[in-house]
């Protein structure tokens, strides 16, 4: 009884259940299709119209100098057409850090708005001006613009979010990337855009979500904690609560925000360089490394890549493969869409095994369905399947949860810092991927997706033994388990830290020589 009167102290503040009001849900709109959805339409613009693209190419270059572009220039331009968009988007995380400490996380993505929408102007006047330098440009631009955007997107979320909705919700910036690619790729079909006449406003519509997310997001609030934490404006962080909580009680929330900050005083503001060398936080390091890396070099990219060939072998005639191919970019929105209202139901732990499961085994059997598919005649058809299971798998926990996890596992003052590293990570990969895999496919053929099942093997083997649940906790608490696993003993559970001067177990030896938020 003693215990259920202290539970129910009036002086303590009232933990409730965090709503999805209209506030939240219109911030989360607004800033996912703005940013994310403009990283996956340019994921996917230059697919469809490549072979017309590439004739403008040599037009032009016939136009400069009155002869053809050779074969080996013509793919070298090709290629950094399409790689230079993961390369910047590297370039892009590594300013993340310094731009949303310096900004804010709103601030960021507005500044990243702007520089969205010139590359948008040039690549859809590229004909007007008769350059395709100005497209190999803007590809490089707007990947450093994806990379702001892919980390400050899933931060600025779930920052603001209730801890019994921050899955669900750091699962929107990747549903709205997988609605961007689908639009681009019914945009591309022949008949509407992905021709020869409309290739150039099909780069350009990249440019409407970043106007409409400039125009509107300024009405919205900052990061409650970035404003209370890093602005000490303690007054605008309970307003910014206010209208996102939709009741005007948000003082148990600030005083878990400066719970959270008393305890990771010892970090300091971390740089990208103390956090690799810092002890407290290597378990975390470690986990958004190896699932960025699972994410990307588990053969997504592959599969889309491969995904024409497949159907094509399978018997689906040419002009039939794009509405294919739309189809199961459909599959992945549905997908991802589902993992939204599973992700704090069924965990996020649980939605990695399962994908990473997933994928491995489509990939093995799709190896062994590619291999026999000219001797076995149905066996073209469960490639297709294959791939499809293989896009299911991907997008209900690899895809979109790496995000969710990087937010909950690292505190204010090392978060920017874990963005950036998650970041570079997922886009060298990326970058990688599409650099090695046509040597892969060339030099082993079908069996280059063993590689793949391997990798999602060994991802899925880490996240079983390494990766803890996070659904459901504090920011406080998550802390308190990952302490746990990087050897340390640290007072963080929200629920029972009722002092805040509590000491803290000094751990000056681990603390990095320089603290400063440089790179």
């Amino acid at each position: 009884m003693a215990e259920e009167a202290e539970y129910k102290d009036p002086e303590e503040p009232v933990e409730r259940k965090g709503k999805l009001t209209a506030t939240l849900l219109l911030v989360t709109l607004v800033s996912t299709f703005g940013s994310s959805f403009q990283y996956g339409y340019n994921v996917a613009s230059v697919n469809s119209p490549a072979p017309f693209m590439q004739s403008f190419y040599n037009e032009t270059y016939l136009e400069r100098y009155g002869t053809q572009l050779s074969s080996s220039l013509e793919t070298i331009l090709w290629s950094l057409t399409v790689s230079l968009y993961p390369l910047g988007g590297f370039f892009g995380s590594l300013l993340v850090g310094p731009l949303v400490n310096s900004i804010g996380r709103k601030g960021t993505l507005l500044v990243n708005n702007i520089l969205s929408i010139i590359p948008a102007i040039l690549m859809g006047t590229s004909v007007l001006s008769r350059s395709f330098e100005v497209i190999i440009f803007s590809r490089l631009v707007i990947g450093i613009c994806a990379g702001l955007s892919s980390n400050v997107v899933p931060m600025y979320l779930g920052e603001m979010s209730p801890k019994n909705l921050r899955g669900a919700i750091g699962v929107m910036p990747q549903l709205l990337i997988t609605i961007g690619i689908l639009m681009a790729q019914i945009f591309g079909i022949r008949m509407i855009l992905g021709n020869a006449e409309g290739w150039p406003i099909l780069l350009a519509l990249t440019g409407i979500p970043a106007v409409l997310q400039l125009m509107s997001l300024p009405f919205f609030p900052e990061s409650p904690r970035y404003t209370l934490l890093q602005k000490r404006k303690e007054d605008k962080a309970k307003k910014a609560l206010q209208r996102l909580r939709g009741w005007d009680d948000v003082d148990a929330e600030i005083k878990e925000m400066y719970q959270e900050e008393q305890s990771e005083k010892v970090e300091g503001q971390l740089s990208v360089r103390n956090l690799c060398t810092f002890r407290p936080l290597r378990w975390q390091l470690i986990c958004i490394i190896v699932m960025n890396m699972g994410q990307q070099l588990s053969g997504i990219n592959a599969v889309y890549y491969y995904a024409d060939t497949i159907y094509a072998q399978a018997g689906v005639p040419d002009g039939i493969v794009q509405y294919v191919t739309v189809a199961t970019g459909s599959v992945n929105v549905l997908m991802t869409l589902a993992a939204i209202f599973f992700v704090d139901s069924w965990g996020r732990r649980l939605l990695m095994l399962m994908g990473f499961g997933t994928c491995c085994t489509a990939c093995v059997v799709l190896t062994i369905a590619l291999v026999y598919q000219t001797t076995v005649h149905w066996m073209p058809y469960l490639s297709i399947a294959c791939v499809i299971i293989y896009v299911i798998g991907h997008a209900i926990g690899p895809s979109p949860i790496p995000y969710v996890i990087t937010t909950e596992i690292f505190r204010q003052a090392s978060r920017p810092a874990a963005f950036m590293v998650a970041g570079s990570v997922h886009w060298l990969s990326n970058f990688t991927v599409g650099l090695i895999f046509e040597f892969l496919r060339k030099g082993l053929g079908s069996y280059c997706f063993i590689l793949f099942a391997a990798i999602c093997l060994a991802t899925f083997l880490f996240i079983f033994f390494a990766v803890p649940e996070t659904k459901g906790k504090t920011f406080l608490e998550i802390s308190q388990i990952m302490a746990k696993r990087n050897g340390l003993d640290e007072i963080t559970d929200s629920k029972e830290f009722q002092d805040l001067n509590l000491p803290i177990k000094d751990t000056t030896l681990e603390q990095p020589d320089h603290v400063n938020t440089s790179l």
